[in-house]
């Protein structure tokens, strides 16, 4: 996932020092040799990393931090608003016009998924401001770029216009005379992505932004590319002065340094990053935020986010109350997968939550086919076992039959039987916790996990415990 290694080396480097009651220059050296190299290895620009590195330094050095009350924990505080301070500080939206069409043009080198991207930020814009969205297919060098296009808009219900392989000043005009005739919100044109920057191809990018006069211009820049990234962001700013980025493959095996390096090199806001294939996918992106995840602190606003835009609050109300009475069972369970599916894979889930940021290598082992496991088992059940868990509880042979049912070994049905278990422990652990009780939790999540039992041993040695 995104950051990986430059979270975890960035949180050791913090960790060596919030422990200290006293702070010196030469602790601060050495946890600046470790915030040096880990920057390097996440492939951020070298004139970032120099000015990151400065500032962090002057500041850490100020005489209130090192004779001050937990010095460490201030020190993190000066990385983080750094973080904060290189990705862009705030949060950057689309400006959409007052009233009539809204018009965005999306330009990037080819592979750095812009097609994919002008999908997701349609079916985005549909959902969160409710506007009726229109693409306009003018990328006609790529082959079958407006064939993908199509089958993107058919997918989403958003309709493309498009003229076939004609010259793309003409297919952006006649677009956008029938989006204005037809009361279209937004438009969105695909433009022309090149293998590198060349003279004809940033040409016809400032014909087609005549033609347009687009309310945003929005770069696509590929995560996995670096600081490669900021320097292609430099190059298309400086001739057709982009509104902002859309920072793509944020889900795969990147180092993190595009993210650090596009703001601070080409000065272009970072408005939002897609992070996975699904057209869902697709976020607003938050400096504050993203400094928190990077620093393993979590990123709960936008877990907050995904939730209320993918679970309906009376059914998640009636699940919670059904936990509490103790009246939960393998429907429930059922429903409770499906509204987690909804938000997103398990690991990406997890790591919004404050604190779980240091199991990162039990959460990337985390299997979201063992949900699907789990509802195949469950869908192997009778309506009266799915209802009532005591009759499997109560009866090896209904574990066994359901289990051949599903293809799966009884041990997978107990497994089942556990997290059934341990949900109903849960909710009845946190039915009895008070404000302070919560807060803890939110620090170490893992308080809130069952604990295991400890068993007095037998035999020799039988003072000692085991589990």
């Amino acid at each position: 996932m995104a950051f990986d290694s430059l979270s975890s080396r960035l949180q050791m480097a913090m960790r060596r020092i919030t422990g200290k009651g006293k702070l010196n220059e030469t602790d601060i050296d050495e946890m600046m040799r470790e915030v040096r190299l880990s920057l390097l290895e996440a492939d951020v620009n070298l004139k970032v990393i120099r000015q990151f590195t400065n500032n962090v330094k002057e500041k850490a050095l100020g005489q209130k931090i090192l004779s001050g009350l937990n010095p460490g924990q201030q020190v993190v505080k000066i990385v983080f608003d750094e973080l904060k301070r290189v990705m862009g500080d705030e949060t950057v939206g689309i400006s959409y016009k007052a009233s009539g069409l809204t018009t965005i043009m999306t330009v990037g080198l080819q592979g750095t998924g812009k097609t994919t991207a002008i999908g997701k930020l349609g079916a985005f814009i549909r959902k969160t401001e409710k506007k009726k969205v229109m693409f306009i297919a003018a990328d006609i060098y790529r082959p079958a770029a407006i064939d993908q296009l199509m089958t993107l808009g058919k997918q989403l219900d958003i309709f493309v216009y498009q003229e076939g392989l004609i010259k793309a000043q003409t297919i952006v005009k006649n677009g956008l005379k029938y989006a204005k005739d037809n009361l279209y919100d937004v438009v969105i044109i695909d433009t022309a992505g090149r293998l590198n920057i060349d003279a004809e191809m940033m040409q016809e990018l400032i014909d087609v932004k005549e033609i347009a006069k687009p309310d945003e211009i929005l770069l696509t820049v590929d995560a996995m590319t670096g600081q490669v990234a900021a320097t292609v962001a430099q190059s298309f700013h400086e001739q057709l002065n982009t509104t902002g980025a859309i920072i793509t493959k944020l889900d795969g095996d990147t180092r993190g340094g595009a993210a650090l390096s596009i703001r601070e090199i080409s000065q272009i806001p970072i408005k939002f990053a897609s992070n996975g294939e699904k057209m869902d996918a697709f976020e607003v992106f938050h400096p504050e935020r993203m400094a928190s995840r990077i620093l393993g602190m979590g990123d709960v606003l936008t877990l907050i986010e995904s939730a209320t835009q993918n679970i309906d609050e009376d059914e998640a109300m009636d699940m919670m109350e059904k936990m509490m009475s103790g009246t939960y069972n393998y429907n429930d369970l059922l429903k409770q997968f499906k509204m987690i599916k909804r938000m997103g894979s398990i690991s990406k889930i997890l790591g919004f939550i404050p604190g779980v940021g240091k199991y990162k290598d039990a959460l990337n082992n985390v299997d979201d086919k063992q949900f699907e496991k789990m509802s195949v088992i469950i869908h192997s059940m009778t309506e009266a076992e799915r209802k009532n868990p005591k009759l499997i509880e109560d009866s090896s042979r209904r574990r066994t039959r359901i289990a051949n049912g599903a293809g799966v070994q009884v041990a997978d049905v107990n497994r089942l039987r556990q997290a059934l278990d341990q949900q109903k422990q849960m909710a009845k652990q946190m039915s009895k916790m008070s404000e302070s009780d919560m807060k803890n939790v939110q620090k170490d999540p893992s308080k809130l996990m069952p604990q295991p039992k400890m068993k007095k041993g037998k035999g020799k040695n039988k003072g000692q415990f085991r589990f």
